[in-house]
């Protein structure tokens, strides 16, 4: 038996065997092209299809509620449209001429040593991404078929390192674990694998590929591989494996529970969502309603402004299939990290400070009145909570409220049937926080974005992996801004909801439970198990 150390990076454990990838070695032709231009343009029709292939791979993952692989996507779209990486290939192809295979080869290496060579380590990790979108660019030119395929039976997926779109692409049917021999806690590749919701491994320093075709154990959670594990060995993952099931089949039966403490107190368990589709697992999840449904996906997924008829079809469908139970749609929060054409946004060099969220909104009120007319017509059709974002001021909130009784006036005029709604506001900044008392004067509920809320309070940017060992959602700071805000919305007869990921780190729910907060608002798999953990609880003691 042969024990391999790495690093776990999701939880569980799995038996079976392993089939090892090893990505395609590129033969460039290194010759003389006289004609130059017919190489640059093959290497325009390479960028453009893997541009939209990317595209593709976005729109997806935000129809699966998938945040991290929409802005990976969205990223390296981006970096495609880099003029100076354009550049820098189309000069080698001309000077040189070369061939566009040798063109991108060199022009994205390049340009990945330049960004490697940086001192910022933020910065300098993009070259992995300089690296991945010269593999799918040089796959498209030389024809090569695209992700991994090894039969329809499930096996364990190893490989030296993977990219991005190799985790995008993989059969989430057969795949039912990852060991990497490289990669690391941040790069894009893992953090995709991590969501997948399946063990991995990454660091894997001995994986091999003369594992192939092996039995092996995969433990997510302590981060071992067992290669031909003995008999010893598989019963103890056998007993291991048997405590998941159990575990798994002991949170289906909490199904139709109230999530009430064992001395009677109760808080309401709501679901995030980004896509109207994911109503169905919401409700297999038994959420109590849903806590923050993004309208993002509208946005990002289009090349122009979705329609007034577009969004409200949307909307209807989430509040009529959840009905009568609570929804919260959170108003367009987008900025110049996303990729939206038609906005227009200039790059930012701070982009979570910038002309974002609130912000485009209250600047482009024609654009926001779409969609707050949307909203008013979904009305009609259930439980309708409206919450605004990223809101630093009472005047913001009150120019919300204006715009919206504007709307509602032009739909009666119209004699367009609504129903009742709820407004609320996202507290997600120090700024918010202090004024909380003048805020919860004004609307119906709170919900706190302990993400934001995080990275503003400690001033440093949650995107940067370099600064992960300072990231720290449980300072003292950010859990006396959640008390505040429940204490003061408490005071003038708001609801108070968490939303951010604090709200299913149950390591916090005693101490947000004895806080008083209404509601929690979680991803729909952390349903189940967050309710176990508030029924486990006796806050008499």
């Amino acid at each position: 038996m042969l024990k391999i150390e790495g690093k776990g990076l999701s939880q569980g454990a799995v038996i079976g065997k392993m089939r090892f990838y090893m990505a395609p070695v590129y033969e460039i032709d290194e010759g003389d092209y006289d004609d130059s231009e017919a190489e640059i343009a093959r290497f325009e029709a390479a960028r453009e299809a893997v541009k939209e292939h990317l595209m593709m791979l976005a729109e997806a993952a935000e129809a699966a509620s998938d945040k991290e692989g929409a802005t990976v996507f969205n990223s390296h779209v981006d970096l495609l449209d880099d003029h100076g990486l354009i550049m820098r290939v189309e000069d080698f192809i001309r000077e040189m001429k070369k061939s566009a295979e040798f063109g991108v080869k060199v022009g994205f290496e390049n340009v990945a040593d330049d960004i490697r060579s940086l001192p910022d380590p933020y910065i300098s990790q993009r070259s992995d991404d300089i690296l991945e979108l010269e593999r799918e660019i040089l796959e498209e030119l030389i024809g090569l078929s695209k992700g991994i395929r090894f039969g329809n039976d499930p096996y364990i997926l190893g490989a030296y390192d993977l990219t991005a779109a190799d985790v995008a692409r993989l059969d989430r049917r057969h795949v039912i674990a990852i060991v990497m021999k490289e990669g690391n806690m941040t790069t894009h590749a893992s953090i995709l694998a991590k969501g997948l919701g399946i063990p991995c491994v990454i660091r894997a320093e001995t994986l091999s590929a003369a594992c192939d075709g092996k039995e092996v154990i995969v433990d997510g959670t302590e981060g071992f591989v067992f290669v031909d594990p003995d008999e010893e060995t598989v019963k103890k993952y056998d007993d291991v494996m048997r405590k998941d099931r159990e575990f798994a089949d002991s949170l289906i039966r909490l199904k139709g529970k109230m999530t009430v403490t064992k001395d009677g107190r109760e808080v309401r368990l709501y679901a995030n969502i980004s896509n109207p589709y994911d109503v169905e697992t919401v409700l297999e999840n038994d959420a109590t309603g849903i806590g923050l449904f993004r309208s993002d996906f509208l946005f990002l997924k289009d090349r122009e402004y979705p329609s007034e008829e577009e969004q409200f079809l949307a909307y209807r469908k989430v509040v009529e299939e959840m009905k009568p139970r609570s929804v919260i749609i959170r108003t367009v929060d987008i900025g110049s990290d996303k990729s939206v054409p038609y906005l227009q946004l200039p790059k930012e060099e701070n982009p979570a400070i910038g002309m974002r969220a609130i912000r485009i909104s209250l600047t482009r009120v024609d654009f926001f009145k779409v969609q707050l007319r949307a909203l008013l017509r979904a009305s009609a059709y259930g439980n309708l909570r409206i919450i605004f974002p990223m809101i630093t001021s009472v005047a913001e909130l009150r120019e919300c409220k204006d715009i919206l009784a504007e709307c509602e006036l032009e739909l009666v005029k119209e004699g367009v049937r609504m129903g009742s709604y709820k407004i609320g506001v996202m507290i997600e900044t120090p700024a918010s926080v202090f004024i909380v008392d003048q805020l919860a004067e004004e609307v119906d509920f709170f919900s706190v974005g302990t993400n934001d809320l995080t990275q503003f309070t400690l001033a440093l940017d949650r995107e940067n992996p370099a600064l992960d060992k300072f990231y720290d959602p449980h300072h003292p700071a950010v859990i006396e801004e959640i008390r505040m805000t429940i204490e003061a919305g408490h005071r003038h007869g708001c609801l108070v909801g968490i939303c951010g990921e604090l709200a299913g780190d149950t390591s916090m729910t005693e101490t947000f439970m004895r806080m008083g907060v209404d509601e929690l608002s979680v991803n729909p798999q952390f349903v189940l198990p967050l309710r176990q953990k508030v029924r486990e609880l006796d806050l008499s003691k």
